[in-house]
């Protein structure tokens, strides 16, 4: 049997790896903690539920969806966005539902790219920006996300034949994995170079309601001009719990998302109705379970990042996002801290060289690990000296 070339290309998926190693371990009966994943442990509000329940109930909601979703939902998603944002949408030209951010975000690829053409892709960054690259025949060109520059992308560093054969720039802020930040003033570089070169700007906005300290997430498309360049993919995964019922957003420019529609009415059939009812409810609902998300994940934050700098590790508490971002001890590479964790405190966290080149020196803790096994986690790092790296 012959398959298609593009399969060699496709490396591991990390978290497949991970799930792997977990169900590896527990099978032989150790206790791992893991730190690995970004799925919310906490259960996704019950009035949310309740929604979801009474709607699977009736008969409409059991035929084909449209893909374009419930003219409703549309709706709820553009008020939410007034709401939040101060942005507005028009709900029938610049919305579109999603089956979850990573089905649009490796969608959206088609719509802009032929082969041979470049897409400029954050490094370290989620896989499925290059992934849904190299699946249209595009080339991605890395823009390293470095430390010294606030893990953002250095515009200017782009070489000026790059810009001009590239058709579409992805960014993501807050950031996974860095849990970098960006604000306003950033993205209006990014309006301007877009405009500059005519790429397409698409930002992955899915953590921006995880937050610490005070601080509030900007969306891309608050910054005048945006939405002349731009696309903005959003998700209720992160802010409502709700990472197993796959529902999401692109929002943005009117073309944009008339082309997106266009690649996905040809290749699915839509969001079931009874989960975008109780999309709806969350949407224009109590906002208070994202506060209570955050009080949570601030807390485990905290106690990981104690632990972390008592170890010497270099770490910032990250004002977003999901993760803890932490470098490794000199001599060590990415995947063998993580495998001296694994073997020494049964403990799983990802290597940072799963994200790109760019993440080698880094490995990433996730705080969606229920608080009693955070405790744990944090007794065994206390209690473990790191021992010298082979070969120092």
């Amino acid at each position: 049997m012959r398959f298609s070339k593009r399969l060699n290309k496709l490396a591991p998926y990390p978290f497949v790896e991970i799930s792997r190693i977990l169900t590896e371990k527990r099978a032989a009966g150790e206790d791992v903690v893991t730190f690995g994943i970004g799925d919310p442990d906490i259960p996704t509000p019950s009035h949310i539920i309740d929604r979801l329940v009474e709607a699977a109930h009736r008969p409409p909601n059991h035929r084909y969806p449209e893909t374009d979703g419930l003219p409703e939902m549309r709706r709820a998603i553009a008020d939410w966005y007034e709401k939040r944002f101060s942005v507005r949408l028009d709900p029938d030209t610049e919305v579109l539902p999603l089956i979850g951010a990573k089905e649009g975000i490796g969608h959206a690829a088609f719509c802009f790219l032929d082969p041979g053409d470049v897409a400029l892709v954050p490094d370290p960054a989620y896989p499925v920006y290059a992934v849904g690259t190299m699946f249209a025949g595009g080339e991605s060109y890395r823009m390293p996300l470095l430390e010294e520059n606030g893990w953002l992308p250095d515009l200017d560093a782009i070489p000026e034949e790059v810009a001009r054969d590239a058709r579409v720039m992805w960014l993501n802020y807050p950031n996974n994995p860095t849990a970098g930040v960006a604000d306003k003033d950033y993205y209006r570089q990014v309006v301007e170079f877009a405009r500059r070169h005519r790429i397409a700007v698409m930002h992955d906005a899915a953590y921006s309601e995880v937050v610490y300290d005070g601080y509030v997430a900007p969306s891309f498309l608050e910054v005048e001009g945006s939405m002349d360049v731009g696309l903005e993919f959003h998700s209720l995964s992160k802010c409502f719990n709700m990472t197993g019922w796959r529902i999401a957003m692109a929002v943005g420019n009117a073309d944009m998302i008339k082309a997106l529609f266009q690649i996905k009415s040809n290749l699915d059939s839509g969001i079931p109705q009874a989960i975008q009812e109780m999309a709806m409810e969350a949407l224009s609902g109590s906002q208070e379970p994202i506060a209570e998300n955050n009080r949570i994940y601030q807390r485990r934050r905290d106690k990981l990042v104690g632990v972390l700098k008592e170890l010497g590790l270099r770490v910032t508490p990250p004002q977003a996002c999901l993760y803890v971002w932490a470098r490794v001890p000199e001599g060590y590479t990415s995947a063998e801290f993580a495998g001296r964790l694994l073997e020494d405190r049964a403990i799983v966290v990802t290597p940072g060289s799963s994200y790109g080149e760019y993440g080698e020196g880094y490995i990433r803790f996730s705080l969606t690990t229920p608080d009693e096994r955070v405790d744990t986690g944090v007794e065994r790092l206390a209690s473990w000296k790191i021992p010298p790296p082979q070969g120092a």
